[in-house]
């Protein structure tokens, strides 16, 4: 089965990769969702569950920064220069799961007072609830196209180029294999020499 580049970025260097790039930030991303639905419910805005919110609201924005970053540096800009994506389901995978972490990054800034500084309390929690739907549903998508097979549009991965053009027999050399044919025919035809069955000779010796 051919894999999208955000598969094969999870799958590669075990156990690190899912780690960082699925683990962390989606166990952040869920403590912030958790603590806003808590928030939203009870109007708590002091206390552990508050500070538990603004702690990952902060760090999983400033977290994809840095996952943002490295996917645009080492996999996006060399892939598009390359030519290389797997069809369009690769292109969906890996910019979706890129959008997903802009509006964390937005909720980080928000914390940080760079931004939405005039809204209330209950401005900026409403801000907060939107920013993770739009996380949760740009994620999703990135999942979804990222687990499907690209070959289902048409892709041909390296493994299915080497197969269709591993022949075995256009590799073989025609002399040896003539030489092999001649030798068969002439053990067919009781011709063989005594020097190719010494075996044999040293049998009548005894």
């Amino acid at each position: 089965m051919n894999m999208t580049h955000y598969m094969e970025l999870l799958a590669v260097n075990q156990p690190w990769n899912l780690i960082i790039f699925m683990a962390i930030p989606v166990i952040l991303a869920e403590t912030l969702a958790i603590t806003e639905l808590y928030l939203l419910f009870t109007r708590k805005f002091d206390g552990a569950v508050y500070y538990l919110n603004r702690f990952a609201g902060i760090a999983v924005g400033i977290y994809f920064i840095g996952i943002i970053y490295y996917i645009v540096a080492n996999a996006i800009i060399p892939i598009t220069k390359a030519g290389e994506w797997r069809t369009i389901i690769d292109v969906i995978a890996v910019f979706t799961y890129v959008i997903a972490g802009l509006p964390l990054i937005w909720i980080a800034l928000q914390e940080l007072g760079l931004v939405n500084k005039l809204l209330d309390q209950m401005g900026k929690l409403k801000i907060h609830a939107i920013c993770v739907a739009l996380f949760l549903v740009f994620g999703h998508i990135a999942m979804i196209a990222g687990m499907a097979d690209p070959s289902i549009l048409g892709y041909k991965g390296a493994a299915t180029h080497q197969m269709s053009g591993s022949n075995d027999y256009e590799h073989c050399d025609p002399a040896m294999h003539q030489q092999m044919m001649g030798d068969h025919q002439k053990m067919m035809n009781g011709n063989t020499s005594s020097s190719a069955m010494p075996m044999g000779n040293q049998s009548h010796k005894h």
